[in-house]
């Protein structure tokens, strides 16, 4: 699994241009820069020209020219596709526009990047017929993208999972949460996998099962709880000893 694969991430650079009329209607042209990969290989360039929401024709670079979708916009691909000045343009928008663009926004995501601190805990234990359920959270993390999987003894979980969607704190921040429901096996291990551009590494944390949380926190609890009495008991005797130690015995 690589963090850069999924992060960068699928991004979109969009530059559009508008020219709208007092009647309501408009046109524009929008340029889109579509990849996947940290090395821009698969960098795709898109130009579109739309007419109130419905494209007329776009020129796609993994095409090579431009292809129309309403007949007005079959007339401006023909004309643009003869014209070779044009079409030289539009496949240079890949490295001039689109790479150059990217590594600049792509160095900047990175610089501010925010690693999430990420906890494992459980919310159901298992009871019956009824699954345990686990908890992964990644919280305080930017930028916004993040994968979370789950992996049972090696193997990538895709089914009894469930996430939430990136959620802003507010703060330029997010956070996200996923559940994974599962029946316990005795010796096998459990893990959760946060993949984010903060981390050249997917952060990975290891479920414990020896023990469960309501167990641990009965016992955090007991023990708080013993630490105050003793410290009380302490206090006490010492007030003791020194008002003992005021008195004035007088006998009868």
């Amino acid at each position: 699994m690589s963090v850069r694969k999924f992060l960068i991430f699928h991004p979109i650079l969009m530059l559009s241009a508008f020219i709208g009329t007092a009647d309501g209607y408009y046109e524009y042209m929008k340029h889109e820069c579509i990849y996947s990969t940290s090395d821009y290989s698969d960098m795709v360039y898109l130009l579109s020209k739309s007419f109130n929401k419905v494209v007329d024709v776009q020129f796609n670079s993994s095409v090579g020219k431009c292809v129309g979708y309403t007949e007005e916009g079959v007339k401006y691909a023909e004309n643009w596709n003869k014209d070779q000045a044009i079409m030289q343009q539009y496949k240079a928008a890949v490295d001039r526009f689109c790479r150059y663009n990217a590594q600049i926004i792509d160095s900047n995501v990175r610089d501010k990047a925010v690693k999430p601190e990420v906890t494992l805990s459980s919310v159901k234990q298992a009871e019956g017929n009824h699954p345990a359920v686990l908890m992964c959270s990644a919280y305080e993390f930017y930028p916004k993208k993040i994968k979370v999987s789950w992996l049972r003894d090696g193997k990538l979980m895709t089914s009894d999972v469930t996430s939430t969607m990136e959620m802003a704190d507010g703060d330029w921040y997010y956070q996200i949460h996923s559940e994974l429901e599962y029946t316990p096996k005795s010796g096998e291990k459990i893990s959760c996998v946060v993949e984010h551009a903060s981390s050249p590494q997917p952060i990975v944390k290891d479920w414990n099962p020896s023990m469960p949380d309501i167990e641990r926190n009965k016992i955090a609890i007991g023990s708080s709880g013993l630490v105050l009495g003793i410290i009380i008991a302490a206090a006490g005797l010492i007030y003791y000893k020194k008002k003992s130690s005021g008195r004035i015995l007088v006998p009868n």
